[in-house]
């Protein structure tokens, strides 16, 4: 089974734009405004949460960005894919870096919470983590429905 090229469209842009879908799904009463971006040493797997794998360097948090057209561009059919509008600057590793960045999360919570983990993907090329390092997801990361 699988969905229709413009659905899969229609839904990117609901859950990243608060785009309603004419006749089958609106924003909502007191809808989520932000979306909250992670990073992982590991795929954080379909079964995880956002806190799966999820870094822990010294002074990470995760980012929130606007469910808006000024926070994700929604481009493309076959597939539709989603990336950040701007690039996502994560705060700089003060000290522990651990292990490489390896996949991003999007998520609904903001850190430390579990949160409910919506969408995965991976970090190309891996962000090898050191002190000074500022993590940087860039315009170019995609997810897609496909």
């Amino acid at each position: 089974m699988s969905k229709g090229n413009t659905f899969e469209a229609d839904i990117l842009a609901l859950i990243f734009n608060a785009t309603a879908i004419a006749n089958i799904a609106q924003n909502g009463v007191a809808p989520l405004t932000d979306l909250h971006v992670s990073l992982h040493t590991a795929d954080p797997t379909d079964a995880g949460s956002q806190t799966s794998s999820e870094t822990a360097y010294t002074g990470y948090a995760r980012i929130a960005v606007a469910r808006t057209v000024g926070g994700w561009t929604v481009s493309g059919t076959n597939p539709t894919v989603v990336s950040p509008a701007a690039n996502i600057d994560f705060p700089e590793c003060s000290a522990a870096p651990g292990a490489a960045i390896t996949h991003f999360g999007i998520g609904v919570s903001a850190h430390p919470t579990a949160g409910k983990l919506l969408y995965s993907g991976t970090v190309t090329p891996n962000i090898t983590m050191a002190v000074g390092v500022i993590p940087r997801l860039k315009t170019t990361s995609t997810i897609s429905e496909d």
